[in-house]
């Protein structure tokens, strides 16, 4: 005998009640509905946000840039008048602040250099190569052995 249905006391009709495992998958569908669409308006609000903080970031770099530039460009002057006043003239102190810029580029060429090195995974490649060595070793014994036999 079919169920009837329940009168809502606002005098609408609800849908009977779901009894045993169909009613337990629908609570857990909804509960994961619930906590998943609670994960995922979260996420969305957080991707807004980091949307949002990257053009801040960026901002903040060229902000950072500029008055770096500045403040190096500031800082030379002054070694510059330094050096002016110790050598007693303007071309001996310019001079020998092109020699430290040159020395400090070259040893951030030799030090970009060998970040690039590192970024090849040397020791890595070694091991790489070391283990391919082996295996190829060990597959030729193991065919001459074949052979042999």
């Amino acid at each position: 005998m079919p169920e009837a249905e329940q009168v809502d006391p606002e005098g609408g009709a609800r849908t009977p009640p779901h009894t045993g495992v169909l009613a337990e998958f629908g609570q857990l569908a909804a509960a994961v509905k619930e906590l998943f669409g609670a994960q995922l308006e979260l996420l969305s609000a957080e991707i807004g946000l980091a949307r949002s903080a990257i053009s801040w970031m960026l901002l903040a770099g060229l902000a950072a840039t500029i008055a770096g530039v500045g403040l190096g460009l500031t800082l030379l002057a002054l070694v510059g008048v330094l050096l002016a006043k110790w050598f007693a003239s303007w071309v001996w102190a310019l001079l020998a602040l092109a020699v430290l810029q040159l020395v400090f580029l070259l040893v951030a060429i030799v030090f970009f250099r060998r970040c690039m090195h590192w970024m090849t995974l040397p020791a890595t490649r070694t091991e790489w190569s070391a283990m391919m060595r082996e295996t190829r070793a060990r597959a030729r014994r193991r065919v001459e052995r074949e052979d042999a036999a």
